[in-house]
């Protein structure tokens, strides 16, 4: 970078991800939250057989034999739970939710750690404490006092262990609806939708071992080095061992480049790293069914040639025979589509899409990883599903080495849908429901996040209760979104952390502190444990061990079995018996879903244990029993940008999990001390005739100003960064304000927070601010 470039807060970084930065990062993180004591216990419990899951990323464990199983954003997350800071009644009293609401995101979570439940006063604009029977009672009786059930929505964050999201699941459909806005929708939901349909489950395929034999892996949209660090190693064995590592992202990212491991003491000390991607290819945002068809259209065309030569075939069709239906619809589609048609919708030549088709067809057993790069477009379904397509062609599901591994952020947030958080509840569920507990349960489909908030906006829904999380921030369409919400009658957050959401007052609003993932949790029978289920369908326990920040802090069950005996009198539901032994709930998890069996002896061995996944073993649960090839027709996959206009897609900044801001920096992009960035391809920029430095608007077109509403961030930094040309990214949530709750997928209902048309001009702000 030179002087005339150079912008405060803006360095290129040279280095590799982990290394010396990644132990810097701990260590500040540990030291910044006061609690250098504590914070350190913590972590040589983090992802032990006798410890706590970490509260990051779903990751699964190799095994829990390390004595070193965090990373450095794992560490920041046991560091922003087990601080030391404290956020007391006292506090609350000085600083009116007015002026409060003028603190940045990240300023409000710094405060430290809820103490007591509170409820917000408005005639001193404070919230002030309450006591957990009179809590209760105000929250049933606004529950009591709906019209009709479906007025309440009930929002779960992936934070949430097992036993606690079943006995939510379990109030919730009592109560008698089954609305269920959970983080799921809005990351993951293309997957659970779309994998179904296609192979019979909607989770992945691989098991950690699988790493140990593939001759391949594919990474498409998703940045390890901040969003799962601990994948990292894996693909670090991976490429010691040879595999080639094919990398589609727009972006450039140093996780994905290179790494130097904090666990091998030569590469700390000579600084060397080892190469992560063999390719990287930077695509357009929105050209993956682009890629995936053109990589198709390779193996169909070696396939021929190789058959017309007398050689092998490059397809399974054993495989496709046997497994598997609708190839020849699939194969019709992918030979209409032309390669021009492909070059201009991926941003890539034909000789890149077909030497990455090269590069699988060669390699017997494949892993195709995904992330939020694919699921979170407008037809990221279909994305998901010509991941799913492309596997199947060569047999690569359901054997070792090979499979689909989609990537799921929070560390539970499978586990919560697995237990039954989802508003599309099947019969299976139902059943168990009724069999083990004697009620009907709703079966009309709930609402999920999109929804909720438009039935709050249009109200429709007057209450909303949220297990964990940060919902107003998390979604589409902020403005809109938190206008909706102080429209409400009841809100009520349970949460470890003050959060902007807190602030968005109903005409009651109630705070509910609860205990963190690293904390003890004892119960009327003693110290108890959780369970989660990682990315991989592995199932383990979870136990905290550190003193809990406040005496009146309670556990996620606990809690939720109060305000069930609040809101229901004449419940047919044994809480206290459930809440006294936590083995007690697993027993009824085993009932409801019979793939938990021996869940309590199970999840007691080291390591815990892996769910059935059918289409693992080449079972497939759809109607037919067999595995579907599924046509996305054309490449429009995405809204086209207006002439002279840009694609953005929003991301996370290195010291962020989700809407915690841990740190106002983003190390391996270069950035410290803002987030008001936009980064954007150097001819880009020039082409607007602007350079790094220059205050930026950044306005939304396409689909979210169908409405005739404006949508813009204004005053922002541009930042000349590695990025395909006609593509631009900013951070995640503060993008969120471009995008329409009316953009998103419409089969899955996932925003489409990564394909955002917007047009980009000099700006006259002064500062950034959001419109």
């Amino acid at each position: 970078m030179t002087d005339e470039t150079k912008v405060p807060g803006i360095e290129d970084y040279e280095g590799a991800a982990g290394g010396w930065g990644a132990l810097g990062a701990v260590a500040k993180a540990i030291s910044g939250q006061m609690a250098i004591a504590r914070e350190s216990i913590a972590l040589h419990k983090v992802n032990q057989p006798t410890g706590f899951d970490c509260p990051g990323c779903a990751w699964p464990d190799p095994k829990h034999t390390s004595s070193f199983e965090f990373c450095e954003n794992g560490a920041k997350a046991v560091s922003w739970e087990a601080t030391a800071k404290r956020v007391k009644p006292e506090f609350f009293a000085k600083n009116p939710v007015s002026a409060l609401w003028n603190l940045t995101d990240y300023a409000l979570e710094g405060l430290g750690r809820l103490t007591h439940p509170m409820v917000y006063d408005r005639a001193t604009d404070t919230y002030i404490p309450i006591a957990w029977d009179a809590a209760f009672e105000r929250i049933g009786t606004a529950l009591r006092a709906l019209p009709d059930p479906d007025m309440a929505e009930f929002y779960t964050s992936g934070r949430a262990s097992n036993e606690a999201a079943f006995l939510y699941q379990l109030f919730v459909r009592e109560f008698g609806t089954n609305n269920f806005p959970d983080c799921s929708n809005m990351c993951h939901e293309a997957t659970s939708v779309g994998l179904p349909t296609s192979i019979g489950v909607g989770k992945g395929t691989v098991t950690l071992d699988d790493f140990d034999h593939c001759d391949a892996i594919f990474c498409i949209g998703h940045n390890p080095g901040t969003n799962h660090p601990r994948m990292l190693t894996t693909l670090r064995e991976a490429s010691l061992r040879g595999v080639p590592i094919v990398v589609l992202n727009p972006l450039s990212e140093r996780g994905l480049e290179r790494f130097t491991s904090p666990q091998h003491p030569a590469e700390m000390l000579t600084g060397r790293s080892v190469r992560i991607a063999s390719t990287y290819y930077k695509l357009k945002i929105g050209g993956d069914v682009a890629v995936l068809k053109g990589m198709m259209k390779f193996l169909l065309d070696a396939d021929a040639e190789n058959l017309a030569a007398g050689g092998e075939g490059v397809i399974d069709r054993d495989f496709i025979a046997t497994h598997t239906t609708g190839f020849d619809a699939l194969c019709d589609d992918v030979r209409a589509t032309s390669w021009d048609a492909i070059e201009f919708k991926s941003g890539l030549t034909r000789t890149e899409v077909e030497t990455a088709g090269a590069i699988y067809a060669e390699a017997k057993r494949v892993i195709v990883c995904y992330g939020m790069g694919i699921t979170q477009h407008a037809h990221g379904t279909e994305n998901v599903q010509q991941i799913a397509n492309l596997l199947l062609m060569r047999g690569n599901i359901g054997r070792e080495g090979a499979g689909i591994c989609p990537l799921r952020g929070h560390s539970n947030v499978q586990g919560d849908r697995t237990v039954g958080i989802t508003e599309k509840p099947n019969e299976a569920l139902n059943e168990g429901l009724r069999r083990t507990y004697g009620f009907e349960p709703p079966i009309a489909h709930g609402h999920d996040a999109v929804e909720a908030v438009r039935a709050i906006r249009d109200g429709r829904s007057k209450a909303l209760i949220c297990l964990g999380g940060n919902l107003a921030v998390a979604m589409p369409d902020t403005k809109e979104t938190f206008e909706a919400m102080r429209g409400l009658d009841l809100a009520v957050h349970i949460a470890t952390k003050l959060n902007r959401s807190h602030l968005i007052l109903a005409k009651e609003s109630l705070i509910l502190p609860c205990l963190g993932r690293t904390e003890l949790d004892e119960q009327a029978t003693g110290t108890q444990s959780v369970t989660v289920e990682d990315s991989m369908s592995m199932v383990h326990a979870s136990a905290g061990s550190l003193k809990p920040a406040s005496e009146h802090l309670r556990s996620e069950p606990w809690i939720v079995a109060g305000m069930a005996k609040a809101a229901l009198p004449h419940t047919k539901v044994d809480w206290d018996r459930l809440v006294g032994n936590y083995d007690f709930i697993r027993d009824d998890i085993e009932k409801v879903f019979p793939i938990f069996a021996q869940f309590n002896e199970r999840v007691r061995e080291p390591g815990g244990f892996r769910l059935h996944i059918a289409a693992s073993e080449r079972e497939w649960a759809t109607p037919d029993k067999r595995a579907h090839f599924l046509i996305a027709r054309g490449l429009d996959e995405d809204a086209a940008v207006d002439e002279g206009g840009l694609m953005l897609t929003t991301v996370r900044s290195h010291d962020q999990y989700n809407t915690t801001i841990y740190a106002l920096n983003d190390r391996y992009r270069g950035v410290s001390g803002r987030r008001d960035v936009v980064f954007m391809h150097a001819n880009d920029l020039a082409a607007r005739g602007l350079k790094q430095g220059d205050r930026i608007d950044v306005v939304a077109t396409g689909p979210n100003a169908q409405d005739g509403k404006v949508r813009a961030v204004r005053g922002f930094i541009a930042v000349a960064f590695d990025i395909a040309e006609g593509a631009v990214a900013m951070y995640y949530p503060e993008g969120n304000a471009l995008i329409a709750l009316e953009s998103h997928d419409r089969k899955s209902g996932t925003p489409a927070y990564k394909s955002v048309p917007v047009m980009i001009s000099a700006s006259s702000a002064k500062a950034a601010r959001a419109v």
